[in-house]
């Protein structure tokens, strides 16, 4: 039986208050997926540096088996990072990276230090580094980054693939990533899930991104009111498993609140009772009192509504053959469309291919170099803001979002604006401290409460969802699908464009706009249609006149693959019926009882036929079609 590469045994963490992390019993083997969740604040990103030993537990102990090494992706971008992408990777291996650093750039110099060059030779030499010379060179390469760029001069995306690179450099056994898809485009994040699966270490991660999450994840780990619970399987039987748990819980609290009140009329009764009073009763009165006083209640939902102006004119924005380039990039070539009162709009593109633009000149704060754009009338737009650049550092929570009022219009209601931030989770001392002390879930969170106390009736939303915690992202997702505006959304959450949008404008390359029905599933599916160049976008709206393509005739089959064709549905039954069987143990009582060599063997077994499912099923639609 292997040990575990890192076990924490009753680990307490505080940061004043109650504990944020108490009593924490936690083991992480060789080739887990664990992902991390709970709500914002609830020490995820604090578990991690516990895990790298970059923050010390207030007790407890943490242990590390011999040799193992870590290696941590933080959430943001490093104040003071700077030098070239091969200085800033070489500096995950420490010492050695700034000899390699050294090396490379005496290398690479116009003139030859040779007394330099030696020297720094001997270093690496006398550490055995030439091996990690040629790690730090084949990372590179396979994170397809040019080690002479400068730091600095690149997008937050190629920022975060750096970071990533620098993790990766010292082969460490436990991976830990903090929201790993923040500022990745959706080709970056398709690329970092594929190696990650195929990444022969143990990973922690912590991810606002649900697809993302699905696709990893091989073990949930839940903080919840400073517990760590564990959840094996993946974020379907969690979903499933933490909401009959939950339940249990609100029954047992609901019947010792009935026996505390009992206890309480029975300590209340008259000078009679008194004298005869059970001593031992009393005692357990007071314990019950403390019981329920420590009590931690799950945390609160996010209670969000908006601010409504009134209607705008049916025609929102009108474009007509326009065009933007920069010297040598044109990024908006000859795109027409036009968004009625009620479209709901996602944009989708890699990095730098011109999202941003395309949502200026279609808000008239961008001029078209060629073409004409006009905006309707009665707009009012509210505009969320990715980079949260409309946010005042010098600034409180309170401040920015009441700019000198003290009640905010919202939902036809008029609210003090201190309960108007609580229903976004803010206490009246977290709403008076300093915004720089506020967490990139928070300062989200803040954005949208001062979004949403602005009158509007076209809604702009530029890359929402980072740092928002799942439950606040599924209600966000409620609250956008009532929006009776219009809506322009730029995202690469795939799930949240699924579920929000109606349509979706596509940043294709050399300024061609693709318009395309539905959400980002839905342009998958249309963009792998036979007809190799998408048309130049016509209209940003479900084209719901379009006639359907004719059905293509099914192709002739050979007899070896109609065998094959006839049982894949009887092998598509016989593995459901293993996986509900097998999800079923899970939820005995007894399944939990069994020692840890069992209890793995029967997860991965439920990972491998749920795998076997998805590629009979795969196999099943290649064959039909």
């Amino acid at each position: 039986m292997t040990m575990p590469l890192i076990t924490l045994h009753g680990v307490d963490y505080s940061v004043g208050g109650p504990l944020l992390l108490e009593k924490v019993d936690l083991a992480i083997d060789a080739g887990e997926r664990i992902a991390l969740i709970g709500r914002n604040g609830a020490g995820k990103s604090t578990l991690l540096r516990l895990l790298s030993a970059d923050l010390k537990p207030d007790d407890g102990e943490i242990r590390r088996e011999g040799g193992v090494r870590v290696a941590r992706l933080e959430q943001e971008v490093p104040a003071g990072a700077e030098g070239t992408v091969f200085d800033v990777v070489a500096e995950g291996m420490g010492e050695l990276g700034h000899w390699l650093a050294e090396f490379h750039h005496l290398s690479h110099a116009d003139e030859f230090d040779a007394d330099a060059m030696s020297a720094v030779q001997a270093k690496i030499d006398a550490a055995e580094g030439w091996a990690a010379d040629q790690r730090v060179v084949e990372t590179l390469s396979k994170l397809d980054l040019d080690g002479d760029a400068a730091f600095t001069e690149l997008s937050g995306g190629m920022k975060r693939r750096v970071l990533l690179a620098r993790a990766l450099v010292s082969a460490p056994d436990v991976l830990l990533l903090d929201e790993p898809t923040n500022h990745l485009d959706i080709a970056a994040i398709d690329w970092l899930e594929g190696f990650l699966k195929g990444w022969p270490g143990a990973l922690v991660f912590v991810t606002h991104d649900r697809r993302f999450l699905r696709a990893l994840a091989t073990r949930i780990v839940e903080i919840d009111r400073g517990q760590v619970s564990d959840w094996p399987g993946d974020w379907a039987n969690y979903q499933r498993r933490r909401e009959e748990r939950l339940n249990a819980e609100a029954q047992e609290n609901a019947r010792f609140d009935k026996l505390l009140a009992q206890e309480e009329v029975w300590i209340r009764q008259g000078i009679k009772a008194r004298r005869t009073r059970d001593e031992g009763r009393v005692r357990r009165l007071e314990a019950m009192r403390n019981e329920r006083a420590q009590r931690r209640e799950l945390g609160g939902n996010v209670r969000m509504d908006t601010a409504q102006a009134g209607n705008s004119g049916k025609k929102v924005i009108e474009a007509k053959h326009v065009s933007f380039a920069y010297p040598g990039k044109p990024l908006v070539r000859d795109f027409s469309g036009t968004i009625l009162r009620g479209d709901r709009i996602g944009l989708i593109g890699a990095n730098g291919t011109g999202k941003t633009t395309l949502l200026k000149l279609l808000l008239g704060d961008l001029q078209p170099q060629a073409g004409e754009i006009r905006i309707g009338t009665q707009l009012q737009v509210a505009y969320f803001d990715q980079y949260r650049a409309t946010l005042r550092e010098d600034w409180n929570a309170l401040e920015n979002v009441a700019e000198g009022h003290d009640f905010v219009e919202v939902g036809g209601k008029r609210k003090h604006v201190i309960g108007y931030l609580q229903d976004f989770l803010f206490t009246p001392d977290r709403a008076r401290a300093p915004i720089t002390r506020l967490s990139g879930g928070e300062r989200n969170r803040l954005l949208l409460a001062k979004l949403f106390a602005q009158p509007s009736n076209l809604l702009v939303m530029d890359e929402p969802t980072n740092d928002l915690d799942v439950e606040t992202l599924e209600l966000l997702e409620e609250l956008l699908g009532d929006y009776p505006g219009t809506l322009l959304l730029v995202s690469h959450d795939r799930d949240f464009l699924d579920n929000v949008v109606t349509s979706t404008l596509v940043m294709e390359g050399d300024g061609r706009v693709g318009d395309y029905v539905g959400g980002y599933s839905d342009w998958l599916r249309q963009r792998a249609t036979p007809s190799s160049t998408p048309a130049p976008a016509t209209k940003a709206m479900p084209a719901a006149a379009s006639l359907p393509e004719p059905p293509q005739p099914r192709r002739k089959l050979s007899y070896k693959v109609e065998r094959e064709l006839e049982q894949l549905p009887l092998r598509i039954e016989a593995l459901e019926t293993s996986i509900a069987e097998m999800t079923q143990a899970m939820n005995e009582p007894a399944f939990y009882r069994r020692d840890r060599p069992a209890i793995d063997a029967h997860n991965q077994a439920l990972a491998a036929a749920q795998a076997e499912l998805e590629t009979v099923y795969a196999r099943w639609s290649e064959l039909e079609h």
